[in-house]
């Protein structure tokens, strides 16, 4: 993308606007517009938001998550990265308490949910049926997480599950700064070591009811990765290294 706004912050805005028009892939766009005009009985009452989910947070963040995309009835709805559904609500819990939010819960736009220090993106930016993005959409999305990376230059990064994880590498591997995805296998909590220069790259898996509610991702499990991930920034700054 070509933006010809000034100043980083301009440019995510640019960035932002540009995601919000996007019709690059119609099985997405059939289906995010399908889904706001049927609703879910819940929300009937609820003007849908119905297009892509631009990426949410602070410009100046040292952390960016990357999570799968948005729920059919959650960031599809209320316009907002994870938030409206239950991943939300066990997402934004942990970064509370982890001091990368001011508050604990994410309605809805405009509840004065703000996050510190940290940037919510996606590997894609509609909602897909089944949560199941084809790779070629997930191609087609590549760009604008690259382009946020670009300007926003965390220290560290977090995927939320394997497919976060492979949109990320994917990235890199385009750009010819690492061979292989190989030595980078998603296992929650690992945490990989990327060529110089590049940010620490942690992985958890994704806070969908699938894993919430069987226990396979529990509150103590995630609060442990971020606290990783706060020792890590906080190690950065104070000797300006990467131990």
């Amino acid at each position: 993308m070509q933006a010809d706004a000034s100043s980083p912050q301009d440019r995510l805005r640019v960035l932002e606007r540009e995601i919000t028009n996007c019709r690059k892939c119609p099985r997405l766009v059939e289906y995010r517009e399908e889904i706001a005009r049927t609703k879910r009985r819940a929300y009937r009452d609820w003007t849908y938001w119905g297009r892509p989910v631009p990426a949410f947070g602070d410009p100046e963040a040292e952390l960016v998550v990357i999570g799968l995309a948005p729920a059919a009835h959650g960031a599809n709805r209320t316009g907002r990265m994870f938030t409206g559904d239950r991943s939300g609500d066990f997402l934004y819990k942990q970064m509370y308490r982890a001091g990368f939010a001011n508050q604990p819960d994410s309605k809805q736009m405009g509840d004065g949910l703000s996050l510190k220090g940290a940037w919510i993106s996606a590997a894609i930016r509609c909602a897909p049926p089944d949560n199941k993005p084809l790779p070629e959409e997930i191609r087609n999305c590549l760009p604008y997480l690259d382009e946020e990376l670009a300007l926003i230059r965390p220290r560290a990064i977090l995927v939320l599950g394997a497919i976060a994880l492979n949109t990320y590498l994917d990235l890199l591997k385009g750009e010819g700064i690492i061979p292989s995805r190989a030595p980078y296998r998603f296992a929650h909590g690992a945490t990989y070591i990327l060529p110089t220069g590049l940010p620490r790259l942690f992985a958890a898996y994704h806070p969908s009811q699938q894993n919430t509610q069987t226990g396979r991702l529990t509150p103590a499990m995630f609060a442990a990765v971020l606290l990783r991930i706060r020792k890590f920034l906080k190690t950065h700054r104070e000797t300006g290294t990467d131990l």
